[in-house]
């Protein structure tokens, strides 16, 4: 029976000792200022806990709203081309849309430009950037810039008619 009280309170100690040290407590008067000492740091990580949480669902609002945004941007078009041999170097920007890699590739096959590299990103619009071998030698830039905004203007005035069918 003795022992057991000499082991439980060497154990009390022990956790005491550990709680004072987690908490940097200088005070040696017991336990009393020892569980006030850590009910205040608990509540102090709980308010922090609920700053963070709001923050964090803050900072979700306002992603949300950004994507929101992007999503509504309109982007202009833009096709330059620059001849650069005997072939182009072709940079297409405009809204993202169906099939607009399709659509452009399909002007390029008729007007007889075979594409030697090309890089294509859709992320908040349509961007391409192409270098493209004319067949044809009579080609000018003037020709395959109205080719490639005719092209985009019929797709985008396509998909517009369907969106408001």
């Amino acid at each position: 029976m003795a022992i057991s009280r000499v082991q439980k309170r060497v154990t009390l100690r022990r956790k005491l000792h550990i709680l004072r040290a987690i908490n940097n407590s200088k005070s040696v008067n017991g336990r009393s200022s020892i569980v006030m000492n850590d009910a205040l740091y608990m509540y102090k990580l709980k308010v922090l806990l609920e700053r963070l949480k709001a923050e964090y669902a803050n900072l979700i609002a306002t992603r949300r709203e950004y994507l929101n945004l992007m999503k509504h941007v309109q982007h202009p078009k833009d096709v330059k081309v620059e001849k650069v041999g005997s072939g182009f170097v072709v940079k297409v920007n405009c809204e993202k849309g169906a099939d607009k890699l399709v659509t452009i590739l399909e002007a390029f096959e008729e007007m007889g430009l075979n594409v030697q590299q090309a890089r294509v990103s859709c992320n908040n619009a349509f961007a391409l950037e192409a270098i493209a071998v004319a067949e044809d030698k009579s080609l000018d830039v003037r020709n395959v810039t109205e080719k490639l905004l005719m092209v985009i203007d019929q797709k985008q005035s396509d998909e517009k008619g369907l969106m408001e069918a």
